[in-house]
């Protein structure tokens, strides 16, 4: 997740006797919440302040700074009262795609990944490791090198196997292909819908071995956080911590599309793709076929969502590594 500072629509919640601190429901999380999950999503915006409150209470924590966000997640800076440690307390609405996270991140034990140091799963609540928020490798001034590293960290989060329980790429592909039948003729270009069936072919050929490594499904550049300064992480000479996992089981090549997708460049396609590959030691043709199939599923998305046309993004990976494939 990108986090932003978030506008206030606040209340103040008191955590301890005495003191009173501002809760930010930040207007950008609210929106998205009430398009995508409807009731569910107005319901958890509202109780937020209470969460929090609980949060702040059950862990010791008091905050140590202003709220932030992206889409799905509020994200408060703290203290741990018992140690003084800095870390941020994450709430979100929990769906099939965050309900592993905790999960995910106590499997890559902080190699790479952020620290999980308590997780209560019914609110949805994690309490993490702070890094610093102000220096994401969405920064840095070259993307490919951005990339690199993006591939660096997927060759060591993929080397885990994927905890019991976990959502499976195979249900995934078995997904995708069951609604393209039903939601390709909404597709106003027929040239549109030749490349979807296209790239529902390619998933066709891998789904049987959707594989079972731990993926994170959504690693680019606003995902990889630098270590604060001062931090163990800092002193060790790491650089970068992913965070935001949405993770399942399945096959790495899965893992690619929003490192290419992220700073698009058309013309950079093809040398994202190869590097990714090279570094994570894939097989490049089915690396391609599970790509495909990241397309795919953003494409289904759109057209679930009453678009009626697929972006030009999407058209323009699929045209590339369909001729890798070729």
């Amino acid at each position: 997740m990108s986090e932003r500072r978030g506008g206030r629509t606040g209340e103040r919640v008191g955590v301890r006797a005495g003191v009173r601190y501002e809760v930010e429901v930040p207007a950008g999380l609210v929106e998205p919440q009430l398009r995508w999950n409807g009731e569910a999503g107005r319901a958890w915006v509202t109780g937020l302040p209470g969460q929090v409150r609980e949060c702040l209470a059950q862990w010791g924590l008091r905050p140590d700074g202003r709220s932030m966000h992206g889409a799905a997640a509020l994200v408060l800076p703290v203290v741990r009262e018992a140690d003084g440690r800095p870390a941020v307390l994450k709430l979100q609405l929990r769906d099939e795609e965050n309900a592993g996270e905790a999960a995910a991140l106590r499997a890559w034990a902080g190699l790479g990944a952020v620290e999980v140091l308590a997780a209560d799963e019914v609110r949805g609540a994690l309490l993490l490791e702070r890094l610093d928020e102000g220096r994401s490798l969405g920064g840095v001034p070259d993307a490919v090198d951005g990339v690199r590293v993006i591939a660096e960290s997927l060759a060591r989060l993929n080397a885990v196997a994927a905890p019991a329980g976990m959502r499976r790429l195979a249900d995934v592909a078995a997904a995708l292909l069951a609604d393209v039948p039903k939601l390709l003729p909404e597709l106003a270009d027929a040239g549109e819908r030749r490349l979807l069936e296209r790239c529902a072919g390619a998933v066709r050929e891998v789904a049987g071995e959707a594989g079972d490594r731990l993926l994170h499904w959504d690693l680019h550049g606003g995902n990889v956080l630098a270590p604060r300064a001062d931090s163990r992480r800092a002193a060790r000479g790491e650089t970068w911590v992913v965070i935001d996992p949405k993770p399942l089981a399945g096959d790495p090549g899965f893992e690619l599309f929003p490192a290419i997708r992220n700073r698009f460049e058309a013309a950079e396609v093809v040398r994202r793709f190869d590097l990714m590959v090279e570094v994570m030691g894939l097989d490049r043709e089915r690396a391609a076929a599970w790509t495909l199939g990241r397309v795919l599923q953003d494409c289904l998305w759109e057209l679930a969502d009453g678009e009626v046309r697929i972006p030009d993004i999407h058209v323009a990976v699929a045209r590339t590594l369909l001729r890798v494939r070729s």
